[in-house]
C-alpha cells in the first residue's frame, strides 16, 4: 500500500510542479518515491544515477543546445538563414518556424511570429498562430539533438538515431495535414528584399547541422568508450561555429546563457535519471507487472500527460518507464508512436507556452486556435492510434 502511495503521491507532485521547474519536480517526485518506499537506499540510487558518465554527459549536452540556438539568435545568424531559403511562399511558411524551432529557446515562438506575420498577409490570424505553433515544433520529432529525443529515447532505452526512421512517417503525416490543413490554399509568391548571401545560409545552417553529422560519424567509428561523447564533441562543434560565425557573440555569451538558462535543461536531465533509477529500485515495477494496463492505455495517457503538462520530457519520463516494467524493451514502431501521442497533445494545449505566445502574438484567441488546430491533430491522433492497436492484433 505504501508503494502505490509513494508512486501516486510522486506523480502529482511531478504534474503540479513542472510547470515551474521540470529538473525540480522531477527530483521532488523521486524524493517522495524514494523515501516512501526504498527510504535505506534512496541516497545511493541518488548517488549512482547522478554519477554515471552518461547522465553527466547528457546533462552537459542538453545544457549546451540552448546556447548554441541564442547564440545563432543574438548574431542575427537565424534571420539571415530564413531570409537566404529563397523558396516559394508555402515552403517558407512551413520552414522558418521550423528552422527557428531547431534550437530550444526561451520564447522561441516569437521570433518566428513576425516571420509568418510578413510572408502569410493574407492569412487569418488563427491560421497563422496555429501554422507558428505546428510547424515550429514538427521537427522535434526527427532532429537527432532536441533535448525531448534524447531524454524520451533515453527512458525508453533506445537509441536516438535508431530511432529517427521509425519516427519518419509520423513526420511526414504531420507535415502533410499542416499543408492541408493550413497551407494549400496560401497564394503568391515571395519578396525578397535583400540580395541571395550564400554566406548567410550556409554558416548557421553549418552550426545547426555539425552536431548530428558528427556525432553519428564518430558513434560508427565506435572510437568512444561512452557514446554521449560523440554527442558532447558533436554539440561543442556547433557551438564554437555559432561563436566563430560572429565574433561579437563571445561578448553577447554571458547574457546569451542568461536568457538560454541552460541550468533548467540540465535539471531536468539529472532530475529525469534520478527519477527512472529510483522508479527501477522502489518496487513500482513489481506491482504494475500485476496490472491490467495495456498499450493503448499508454498511448491515450501519454497524449493527455502532453496536454496537461504541457511537455514532452514529463510524459516521457512516465509511461515508457512504466511500458518497459509490464511489457519489456520497446520495440521502435510503438515508441515512435506513443511519442508522437505525447507529441500531439503538447502541441495542442495551451498550456505549451508556444501555444500562448502565438494567440497572443497574431490577436487571436484560445477558442479559435482550438477550432483550427484540433482536425489536423485529431486525425493524427486516431490515426496513430488505430496503427498501434493494428500492430498489437498482429
Amino acid at each position: 500500500m505504501t508503494t502505490w502511495l509513494g508512486f501516486f503521491l510522486a506523480m502529482a507532485s511531478l504534474l503540479m510542479l513542472s510547470q515551474k521547474n521540470l529538473g525540480f519536480a522531477m527530483l521532488v517526485g523521486a524524493a517522495i518515491l524514494g523515501v516512501l518506499t526504498i527510504p535505506e537506499h534512496f541516497l545511493s540510487v541518488v548517488w549512482l544515477a547522478v554519477t554515471n558518465p552518461s547522465t553527466v554527459l547528457l546533462t552537459v549536452i542538453v545544457g549546451m543546445i540552448p546556447i548554441i540556438g541564442g547564440t545563432l539568435k543574438a548574431s542575427g545568424q537565424m534571420d539571415n538563414l530564413v531570409n537566404n531559403m529563397r523558396v516559394g511562399k508555402r515552403a517558407f511558411l512551413m520552414l522558418s518556424p521550423a528552422l527557428v524551432g531547431l534550437l530550444p529557446m526561451p520564447g522561441g515562438a516569437l521570433l518566428s511570429a513576425p516571420l509568418i506575420d510578413r510572408v502569410g498577409e493574407h492569412l487569418s490570424n488563427q491560421r497563422k498562430a496555429v501554422l507558428n505553433v505546428w510547424f515550429r515544433h514538427v521537427l522535434y520529432l526527427v532532429y537527432p539533438i532536441s533535448p525531448d529525443l534524447i531524454v524520451s529515447a533515453q527512458a525508453a532505452q533506445l537509441d536516438v538515431y535508431e530511432s529517427i526512421p521509425y519516427l519518419v512517417p509520423v513526420l511526414l503525416l504531420s507535415l502533410s495535414l499542416g499543408y492541408f490543413f493550413f497551407l494549400r490554399d496560401a497564394q503568391g509568391k515571395m519578396d525578397y528584399r535583400d540580395k541571395f548571401s550564400a554566406r548567410g545560409l550556409m554558416l548557421p545552417l553549418t552550426a545547426l547541422l555539425a552536431a548530428p553529422v558528427l556525432d553519428i560519424s564518430i558513434k560508427t567509428l565506435s572510437v568512444l568508450p561512452i557514446e554521449e561523447a560523440a554527442t558532447l564533441m558533436g554539440v561543442s562543434a556547433s557551438l564554437l561555429i555559432a561563436l566563430a560565425v560572429d565574433r561579437k557573440s563571445l561578448r553577447k555569451l554571458s547574457s546569451v546563457v542568461l536568457e538560454a538558462r541552460p541550468w533548467d535543461f540540465g535539471l531536468a536531465m539529472i532530475g529525469i535519471m534520478v527519477f527512472l533509477n529510483v522508479f527501477s529500485s522502489s518496487g513500482i515495477p513489481q506491482l504494475i507487472e500485476n496490472t491490467g494496463i495495456t498499450v493503448e492505455l499508454l498511448f491515450v495517457a501519454g497524449f493527455l500527460l502532453g496536454f496537461g503538462t504541457g511537455r514532452i520530457i514529463t510524459p516521457a519520463g512516465i509511461i515508457f518507464p512504466i511500458f518497459l516494467t509490464k511489457f519489456g524493451a520497446m520495440p521502435f514502431p510503438t515508441f515512435a508512436i506513443m511519442y508522437f501521442a505525447v507529441f500531439l497533445g503538447y502541441v495542442v494545449t495551451p498550456v505549451h507556452p508556444c501555444v500562448s505566445f502565438s494567440v497572443e502574438s497574431f490577436k487571436t484567441d484560445i477558442k479559435d486556435y482550438f477550432k483550427a488546430v484540433l482536425p489536423p491533430a485529431l486525425i493524427a491522433l486516431f490515426s496513430s492510434f488505430f496503427v498501434l492497436c493494428a500492430m498489437n492484433l498482429w
